[in-house]
């Protein structure tokens, strides 16, 4: 099983992998730059040097960049949207000089109003205007809870994005269980259902990896709060059941519970072994 957590690389990327070693993960995942902004941090190439080595002595998995929240694709604000198109630009450019991370999560984006089909091609047109096809990042697109004006918390409109995008072999799916249990597809009680419509719809090979969250509200209600493992809706059983899918076998795991780092050690034990080891 390939499971991590967030963790912050404000230190460096040797030490945000030394801090996952030490609390049993094999992978994390990380904000390429202020999440609430546009600011990076300078890359440091021998600290990524450094991280590689440890990479790859711990036989990690790729690890996983999360996009800022300022990315919204979907805007009808031509600065929004050419500062998502900006950043992404550069985030893809950062991350080409880092070979243990191959996949860039994303939020779709909001359609403030606008209406979904606005949206969708938004999406698409910006991807398009950012996405040369030779990129050796992936972005995935993240599955959405639905609340708001947001975009792409239905399968078929992130299909409908993809199907819109040139170079879309180089999108994937990034499976946020708290999100799409909230948007209103049943993992708990009808989950061979839920992925066989994930299958139909976008094709089980596009789920690169899962966002591994509980939900602190009901089936349906298109809200957006995460809780930890076994203490939400989804119950423990059920986040069980869902990662020991034989679909999802091999599929990392992320966790973006509301923890700290002994809670994070904490459910990672869990998740591994069915108890609090």
């Amino acid at each position: 099983m390939f499971i991590g957590s967030h963790l912050s690389i404000s230190k460096g990327f040797e030490d945000a992998i030394k801090q996952a070693v030490s609390i049993g993960a094999n992978t994390f995942q990380f904000f390429t730059r202020n999440p609430r902004g546009s600011k990076a941090k300078k890359l440091n190439l021998d600290d990524i040097k450094k991280a590689e080595e440890i990479w790859i002595q711990n036989k990690f998995a790729s690890l996983l960049a999360h996009a800022p929240y300022t990315y919204n694709f979907a805007s009808n604000k031509e600065k929004t949207w050419e500062l998502a198109k900006r950043l992404l630009r550069d985030d893809l450019e950062r991350l080409s000089h880092l070979s243990i991370c191959n996949y860039l999560v994303m939020h779709p984006g909001n359609h403030i109003k606008e209406g979904m089909e606005f949206g969708i091609q938004r999406i698409a047109e910006g991807i398009n205007q950012v996405l040369e096809g030779n990129e050796n990042t992936m972005i995935l697109l993240e599955t959405m809870s639905g609340k708001g004006t947001e975009v792409g918390y239905r399968f078929g409109q992130l299909k409908e994005i993809i199907n819109r995008i040139k170079y879309n072999k180089k999108i994937g799916i990034c499976f946020d269980t708290c999100h799409t249990y909230s948007a209103g597809y049943d993992i708990i009680n009808n989950l061979d259902d839920v992925l066989e419509e994930f299958d139909e719809i976008l094709g089980i090979e596009r789920l690169k990896v899962v966002h591994l969250n509980d939900s602190k509200h009901e089936l349906g209600s298109k809200k957006d709060r995460h809780a930890c493992i076994g203490e939400g809706t989804l119950g423990l059983s059920g986040i069980l059941n869902f990662i020991n899918h034989p679909k999802l076998k091999g599929i990392p795991i992320f966790l973006e519970t509301p923890n700290d780092i002994q809670g994070y050690e904490r459910e990672i034990k869990l998740l591994k072994y069915g108890y609090n080891k």
